[in-house]
């Protein structure tokens, strides 16, 4: 693709970046087959290749109004073009920048500002978002029914906990993302985890002074905040890390890949850049962690005859690149895994797409819930705390992390 961006913009790091990736697009169009709002649409600006056009138009100094920005707004971030994409473009790169310039050139409405505000006031802490959570279920019964099915369900504890005391005689450790909304919504998840590394003498390390991943940030908009809250992680797990922690395990896969960008993301931060690299180069998925030979070796019986239906979220096959890990592990564990046709297509959630693009959100869980249910299994499992609430929200199936469905396939005295 040709282009002609100011010099002024070709003179920055991020003008040199979108010129890089604007010219390594080939206009193709195969990108449009695998995403997800085009397929809704049919609507060339509600695609990649559209909105690579939008974003090359707007940085060579063309006008721009609320039109290109709904355009770029209604993009999941999914990726999945990506994975598609024969050239390599880095669509979620480009999609950043010109998020930031269409933000700088049109002012968005003042309900779309207050919005925003509140998300980022509620979601990325964990004991503010722990009370809204709270109080959501106290007064379940006079909300509207639509907020009623978006609360998650109050999750009772499982997975006994091994002893710090035993813990301590571990030789091998690891850091753990507590998270934020999953620490709050979905703890068992963390506690799944945690009891499946204790089979294998590793200790998990929780450091309580750790945030939000920067994700909820970085995808509002709100870059210099989220680069805030990667620092401070970064100081928070820096004597860890020093210390000889192996991995930072991160059960969440939107977060897992946020932190797997800190060195990009800071790469022209002096205090911060090499740290950065280095703690983003730890970052591991559980199924990156986690060995099926290893698995079968402490005779797994709970997944037999149970029948999952597993759906891959977008940051961990498109995002992450990770394909297959949970499901070989499942089915290490005696799960029946059922086929889902459109794996590959996003379930609408996309952090806080469902709060800001409802009607796009609610026509993809449609379409998600339909794929998953259709060979009629028991369950259904996912990888990300943002598809889980999502889906569970329009099945009455239960809906679980993998991560669940492998410690509840353990043998009992290895669950206590």
């Amino acid at each position: 693709m040709q282009t002609k961006l100011p010099r002024e913009l070709l003179a920055t790091d991020a003008g040199q970046r979108a010129d890089a990736i604007l010219r390594s697009c080939v206009h193709c169009g195969f990108c449009t087959a695998t995403c997800p709002t085009y397929l809704l649409t049919g609507d060339e600006r509600d695609g990649p290749r559209g909105r690579i056009y939008l974003i090359k138009s707007m940085l060579e100094g063309n006008p721009v109004s609320e039109h290109t920005q709904r355009h770029l707004d209604r993009c999941l971030t999914c990726r999945s073009c990506e994975t598609t994409c024969p050239s390599g473009v880095q669509y979620h790169q480009l999609l950043d920048i010109g998020r930031a310039e269409v933000d700088r050139r049109v002012p968005r409405p003042i309900v779309s500002r207050w919005l925003r505000r509140l998300m980022l006031f509620w979601l990325p802490h964990r004991g503010r978002f722990r009370w809204l959570l709270r109080t959501g279920w106290l007064v379940r019964g006079v909300l509207p029914r639509s907020v009623q099915r978006k609360l998650p369900v109050r999750q009772r504890p499982q997975f006994t906990l091994p002893q710090p005391a035993l813990q301590s005689e571990h030789h091998r450790s690891v850091l753990l993302l507590q998270g934020c909304v999953q620490d709050a919504a979905t703890p068992n998840t963390n506690r799944a985890l945690t009891r499946l590394l204790a089979e294998q003498n590793i200790a998990t390390i929780t450091v309580a002074s750790a945030g939000c991943c920067g994700a909820l940030s970085h995808h509002l908009g709100a870059v210099e905040r989220a680069r805030v809250q990667m620092r401070h992680n970064i100081d928070a797990w820096w004597p860890y890390i020093e210390a000889g922690a192996e991995a930072l395990l991160v059960s969440a896969s939107g977060c897992g890949a946020e932190l797997k960008q800190y060195g990009r993301l800071l790469q022209d931060d002096p205090a911060y850049a090499d740290k950065a690299s280095r703690l983003a180069a730890l970052v591991r998925d559980p199924s990156e962690w986690i060995e099926p030979t290893w698995l079968s070796t402490l005779s797994p019986s709970g997944g037999r005859g149970h029948r999952v239906a597993y759906h891959p979220p977008c940051t961990l096959q498109h995002g992450q690149r990770i394909t297959g890990a949970p499901e070989t592990l499942l089915e290490a564990a005696g799960y029946q895994l059922v086929p889902v046709r459109d794996s590959h297509l996003c379930c609408g959630s996309a952090g806080t797409y469902s709060l800001l693009q409802p009607s796009f959100s609610e026509a993809l869980l449609e379409r998600k819930t339909a794929a998953l249910c259709a060979e009629k299994p028991d369950c259904i499992a996912t990888a990300n705390i943002g598809c889980q609430l999502h889906i569970a929200s329009a099945t009455s199936l239960p809906v679980y992390h993998w991560l669940e469905l492998l410690a509840d396939a353990l043998p009992a005295e290895k669950r206590a």
